[in-house]
């Protein structure tokens, strides 16, 4: 059964086998994945307590084209069937459903590969939604590219409707894309 875990020591082992086996948890940025895996070589510790972000206050972060920008508050959970699946995040600016422009969505989520078309996807963004209703958000912005079915399905399972259709910028691979938000029930 998928559940969603808070990084820890104990499951980081999972997380970087995923890396190395070429899966990554940034689609934009491919060597994000040797970076994560040099942070975790260096301090696992560290590495596991940066997922957790709530107040923003650390390094800025670099968007696919090489700017740097500000973090924003935010948390990871990681999927786990009795082994890694995936990972899940959710970001927010305090007070505001607003999300600066460099931020597609208050959501993202990613599958392994391995572990795909097994509703984790699905079960996993069901488990994270009411999380985000306790930071009293009237509801969450997703994003994914038009032709990414299996990100759509997850969407729509879950209540997302679309409000825009957009093309990303170049850095985000410049595709058309669906903006979808879900409405928090409550």
């Amino acid at each position: 059964m998928l559940q969603l875990i808070a990084p820890d020591i104990e499951h980081l082992n999972g997380y970087l086998a995923a890396l190395r086996q070429g899966w990554s948890s940034d689609n934009l940025r491919p060597e994000a994945t040797q970076e994560e895996i040099d942070a975790i070589e260096r301090d696992p510790g560290a590495f596991v307590t940066e997922q957790d972000d709530r107040d923003g206050n650390r390094e800025l972060i670099t968007l696919p084209d090489g700017r740097q920008v500000p973090r924003l508050p935010g948390y990871h959970r990681w999927l786990w069937d009795g082994e890694f699946c995936g990972v899940i995040g959710f970001r927010w600016q305090p007070g505001t459903t607003d999300l600066p422009p460099y931020c597609l969505g208050h959501i993202g989520f990613s599958v392994v590969p391995w572990k795909q078309r097994r509703g984790y996807g699905t079960r996993a963004l069901q488990l994270m939604l009411p999380e985000a209703w306790d930071h009293n958000m009237p509801f969450v912005e997703l994003t994914c590219d038009d032709t990414n079915l299996g990100s759509r399905k997850v969407i729509e399972a879950n209540g997302g409707e679309v409000f825009e259709m957009f093309d990303k910028p170049e850095s985000y691979g410049g595709a058309l894309s669906r903006r979808y938000r879900v409405h928090n029930p409550r």
